[in-house]
């Protein structure tokens, strides 16, 4: 357990009642901690919040809020010995989710309390940080089309309304995937790489369980050929997530590596954390054990890879 701690909070994070929340955590936190306690706010967000208090040298820094203030904290973090303790608050809670830590805020509490920590991988995305996953096409097109005023009204179903409404225009577009083995050519509407993810991120789900601590990336590849197959892949990586077996879908691929390049032609929309960053060609890496958060002893799930099916498919080994 530590003996201090820099508590970044996020007092417009998630839809209850942020007083209450903060009043719980330090009613939990304080007998135990010396807690510096930091807020975010418009002009301040919670990266450079955990920035300087790295640079004043934090014991640990827990951070509570949504995915937006767990990934901007956690990415400050990569590569530093400082442990992050998560509390969500968020609408969506990928960030725990992902990494099987906690969602209710007491367990969190206790978590961090418990003092055990784990280091997990991160990544960089064209040089810049990554958590949870990378989304080209099909996955880009939907964060984009899920506004701030549908996302703070419908939470997660905000996702689900927009991946419907994407569904009747699907974009196929052929891509390159280049890993340090071998080069992937094929025919996509989605390609995801994933560091970590949680199961709502089924686009993401080919291997059924992203592992987030074997140093590798899980790159995912969806493509039906039209919406009645984009519903049905859709299905199947949905189930795959529940019951933890691969996708068996001939359109649907996955494979591991811990570095790789991704081309694509026409270019594509990329989003990383849910933020948009450009568009492809996109080059990343897995930074193995680069982030230590306080988490529960947790199981994965065996390596796995599966190609064959995916159309125009095309492997070049190295």
């Amino acid at each position: 357990m530590p003996k201090s701690a820099c508590l970044i909070f996020n007092p417009s994070a998630g839809q209850g009642n942020p007083e209450q929340d903060l009043a719980l955590i330090q009613s939990i936190l304080n007998p135990e901690i010396d807690i510096e306690l930091v807020l975010t706010t418009p002009d301040i967000e919670a990266g450079q919040l955990a920035r300087e208090a790295i640079a004043r040298g934090a014991e640990c820094i827990i951070a509570s809020g949504g995915d937006g203030t767990l990934s901007a904290v956690a990415e400050a973090l990569i590569g530093t010995d400082i442990p992050l303790g998560a509390i969500a608050r968020g609408t969506a809670n990928a960030f725990v989710n992902a990494l099987n830590l906690p969602v209710d805020i007491g367990l969190a509490c206790q978590n961090i309390l418990g003092g055990v920590t784990r280091q997990v991988d991160a990544a960089l995305c064209n040089g810049k940080p990554m958590i949870l996953l990378a989304g080209i096409g099909f996955e880009a097109q939907t964060v984009e089309k899920a506004d701030r005023a549908t996302k703070d009204r419908l939470g997660m179903l905000a996702y689900v309304v927009a991946g419907i409404a994407q569904l009747g225009n699907l974009q196929h577009f052929d891509v390159e995937i280049e890993t340090e083995e071998k080069i992937i050519r094929t025919t996509a509407v989605a390609v995801t790489v994933a560091n970590a993810a949680p199961p709502t991120s089924i686009l993401a789900q080919g291997p059924a369980g992203v592992i987030f601590d074997d140093g590798l990336l899980d790159i995912t590849i969806v493509a039906p050929a039209n919406m009645v197959g984009a519903i049905a892949a859709s299905y199947d990586l949905l189930s795959t997530a529940l019951s933890g077996e691969a996708s068996s879908r001939p359109d649907v691929g996955y494979l591991r590596a811990s570095k790789v390049k991704i081309t694509t032609e026409p270019p594509q929309k990329v989003v990383v954390d849910g933020e948009p960053i450009g568009t492809t060609p996109i080059v990343l890496e897995c930074l193995r054990g680069g982030l230590t958060i306080y988490t529960p002893d947790n199981e994965e799930p065996p390596l796995a890879e599966k190609l064959e099916g995916l159309p125009n498919l095309e492997i070049e080994s190295k």
